[in-house]
């Protein structure tokens, strides 16, 4: 048994039913052109031969003594994970978004390992569809990106090993060391990293203060004190809807090149202005420019379990009509962000982030204060593959995030890059945020008008 870290620990105590913790993934792939009529059922028959499944994939949940560890599931039915599903003809990419949203809606089961994986057949232009979920206690975005890299193939010709039964990576003395330790040993070695990050406060409650005194002083510093109320920022359901599209990168470097800027700030500049729109079209833009918690990945290694993450805030100026000024907006407080966590080791770095986290999350929960949120929404681009994959032969044309929302967080704006392109994947509150859909629109709209 391994002890649940207190980071991913905190993603198993934030979930509830309207308030799911995992993280998925939603591929579209085009099978090769001989391929024949029983090319999915046939590719489903192959994966599914692969019954013993590798860590993460074989862990469960169980509680000891108050605590909470992983534990290998010596009852694992593949079955219990692995399904096989057709679209209805047409098969739009409607219809697909659709069956998308509820499958990520359900809560995982925790009597069992925290994942599925669900192969669609019957989508438009006899493409194939594969949508997977994990648990956010197992793996963060850049962990989710190298393990669906590892799933698939640089070569047509490759056979595909599926996700869950990988074969291990070559484990550190390290970490074979914290394998061979009793339970109680690997909880005091916990302990003693919870330790290092609560040595971290001093640095925590600096920045903090910090936040509270540059607040009105510094147009670049964006304090967690200053988002303003919004739609987004209220408790949700457990519906959710799900919208997906492509970029060029070429396309959007060349309005940065153009502009002075990254292709990071063109991608928070086209959300800046799709958000604008659609809150001057319900009639729901505050005064005070929108916030965003922009995720910034701490790992320093190849691993693929856990979370390793700390978080910007961006001033996405929402409130100025024009898309340069809101672009400049966004660069200054980016790269004030990126100067206060230099200013951090990553303990530091990591602690900061979980006192934002922590202080936002009981505050919706608790209800103290109504009125205040460290932040609106969520934007986070995750590093994808550089060239195409393949699945059993099947290219692959599309990979698109499929991420969180919580209580007071009621839309989520994830983002990777694969093969050339930028794949937006926009999750939402089907109550809070409807029409959904029209983002796509506006956020092509913000980079036009940006070109």
């Amino acid at each position: 048994m391994k002890p649940v870290n207190p980071v991913d620990l905190v993603f198993l105590l934030l979930e509830r039913r309207n308030q799911p913790m995992h993280v998925g993934g939603l591929f579209l792939a085009k099978p090769p052109e001989d391929a024949g009529p029983s090319f999915v059922q046939d590719l489903v028959g192959h994966v599914m031969g692969y019954k013993v499944p590798t860590p993460p994939f074989n862990q469960r949940l169980v509680t000891r003594g108050g605590f909470q560890f992983w534990t290998e599931d010596e009852d694992f039915d593949l079955e219990s994970h692995v399904y096989h599903l057709a679209l209805p003809k047409p098969g739009r990419i409607r219809e697909l978004l659709a069956l998308i949203s509820k499958l990520h809606s359900a809560l995982l089961d925790r009597h069992k390992p925290l994942w599925e994986v669900y192969v669609i057949e019957g989508v438009e232009g006899g493409r194939v569809a594969v949508y997977s979920k994990i648990h956010h206690a197992l793996v963060d975005g850049v962990s989710a990106m190298r393990l669906l890299e590892r799933g698939t193939t640089a070569e047509p010709d490759e056979t595909i090993i599926p996700v869950w039964a990988l074969p291990k990576k070559q484990k550190s003395k390290q970490d074979q060391d914290e394998l061979e330790l009793d339970p109680v040993r690997q909880l005091i070695q916990q302990a003693q990293g919870a330790k290092k990050m609560a040595t971290s406060a001093g640095k925590v409650v600096s920045e903090v203060a910090n936040s509270i005194r540059r607040r009105n002083k510094d147009k670049d510093y964006v304090s967690i004190f200053q988002a303003p109320r919004t739609i987004f920022n209220q408790r949700i359901s457990g519906s959710r809807r799900f919208a997906a599209q492509s970029w060029s990168m070429d396309r959007i470097r060349a309005v940065g090149k153009r502009h002075g800027a990254t292709l990071n700030d063109i991608v928070l500049s086209m959300c800046s202005a799709a958000l604008r729109r659609y809150l001057i079209d319900i009639d729901a833009l505050p005064e005070k420019p929108l916030v965003t918690m922009v995720p910034m990945s701490l790992r320093k290694d190849d691993s693929e379990g856990g979370n390793q993450v700390a978080v910007i805030l961006a001033d996405l100026g929402t409130h100025l009509d024009s898309p340069l000024d809101r672009l400049k907006s966004i660069q200054g407080s980016v790269n004030n962000s990126k100067e206060r966590f230099s200013r951090m080791n990553q303990a530091e770095s990591m602690a900061y982030t979980s006192a934002i986290m922590t202080a936002h999350g009981a505050n919706m929960a608790l209800g103290i204060n109504p009125a205040w949120q460290a932040f609106n929404l969520v934007v986070s681009n995750v590093p994808g593959a550089d060239k195409p994959r393949y699945w059993n032969g099947a290219v692959i044309e599309g990979i698109y995030p499929v991420s969180i929302v919580m209580d007071g967080v009621a839309l989520n704006i994830t983002l990777t890059s694969y093969a050339g392109n930028l794949e937006f994947g926009l999750i939402g509150c089907q109550r809070t945020v409807p029409h959904l859909q029209r983002f796509l629109q506006y956020l092509e709209e913000g980079l036009a008008e940006l070109e």
